[in-house]
């Protein structure tokens, strides 16, 4: 076959680079090509002069990617705590995990090249500064509001999950330095935050504030999944902060049809995110995504994160709400992945003829 040149030019209606993929398909099979190109590209097959009768088909990739010809049918978008990770490091724990799922779920492992990481763990790792490692935050640099009142459910979340926790009183409202500290010593206890020191809490506490206060944070990491999904993707996989992102870029597409499955979903804590979502509930209800086909939300009754275990109430009857029993680690997101629940969830939607 006669190779093409790879060109760039801007995509006109955001004016972001992007490579134009040349694929070459013989022109002998036209109706693979016509169906092949009605599901990946905007404008007609043609067969440039001097190629032979090879019809020649213009796929868009985000230039940030390296998923060669076609995009990935399931796309991975990770959780807090990541910013000093990034792609091909999660795929190491994505990857084989989410295979082992769908494995132990009795289907048959899908290729490593079918499953991209949309990473934005980078956007929260901060500047260079003096000094080295995270950020060494303290009891006092939990901020009133928000990040006092998202801890303070934490803390109650895993006081009733875990028995090595002791809970607040009724009345206790952490407005000093001093009954955050509590808090974040409770919560020392507490299996899910085990292994995890206080400054690391409160990084992933700020996080989410970042990103649920944060126009133009949250603009940068919804641009990060749209930019892996389109009409070749057929599961958007979402793991605690990054099953809130998935939910949003999917309220936001009408153009494909995926199932969203997500893991440790923190969506349903009212006040500090379910009525912070876009677009916002109306009338004490979520919006289904517009881009999801279905939507599997799978949870550990001892996941602090996912406060809320069933969301089927907040967002309809479409929800399917699983439970599943993660051992001593109920938010990482290997055993999650592991899960033949989860497994399940993600094979129908490969399976799925759309």
């Amino acid at each position: 076959m006669r190779p093409f040149e790879l060109r760039r030019e801007p995509l006109a209606s955001t004016g972001r680079p992007w490579s134009l993929a040349l694929f070459t398909t013989l022109s002998d099979e036209p109706r693979n090509v016509e169906r092949d190109w009605r599901r990946r590209c905007p404008v007609a097959p043609y067969s440039p002069p001097g190629s032979g009768g090879i019809v020649v088909t213009i796929r868009k990739v985000p230039e940030h990617t390296d998923v060669g010809g076609a995009m990935p049918r399931i796309v991975a978008v990770h959780g807090i705590g990541q910013q000093v990770r990034g792609p091909e490091v999660l795929r190491q724990v994505w990857v084989p995990a989410l295979r082992d799922g769908i494995a132990l779920a009795g289907g048959q492992r899908p290729a490593e090249s079918d499953i991209e990481v949309a990473f934005y763990g980078d956007l929260f790792r901060q500047a260079g500064r003096k000094g080295a490692g995270e950020a060494q935050y303290a009891a006092h640099d939990v901020e009133p509001g928000f990040e006092t009142e998202l801890l303070q459910a934490w803390w109650r979340e895993a006081a009733t999950t875990d028995a090595s926790v002791v809970g607040p009183d009724e009345q206790t409202k952490l407005r000093t330095p001093q009954t955050v500290q509590r808090a974040l010593n409770a919560l020392s206890y507490s299996r899910f935050f085990t292994g995890m020191g206080e400054r690391l809490v409160i990084a992933l506490i700020k996080q989410v504030h970042l990103y649920l206060t944060d126009g133009a944070v949250r603009a940068k990491v919804q641009d990060r999944v749209a930019n892996l999904v389109d009409d070749d993707t057929m599961v958007v996989v979402g793991h605690s902060l990054g099953s809130v992102v998935a939910y949003e870029a999917l309220c936001g597409r009408n153009d494909v049809g995926v199932a969203l499955v997500t893991l440790g979903c923190p969506l349903g804590i009212h006040n500090l995110v379910f009525d912070r979502l876009r677009p916002p509930p109306v009338n004490g209800r979520g919006q289904f995504p517009a881009g999801a086909a279905s939507w599997t939300n799978i949870a550990d009754g001892g996941d602090v994160v996912a406060l809320v275990k069933q969301l089927r109430p907040l967002f309809g009857n479409r929800v399917q709400d699983v439970s599943v029993d993660n051992g001593s680690k109920a938010h990482d997101v290997s055993p999650y992945l592991t899960a033949a629940e989860t497994g399940r969830a993600i094979l129908a939607g490969l399976t799925d003829d759309r």
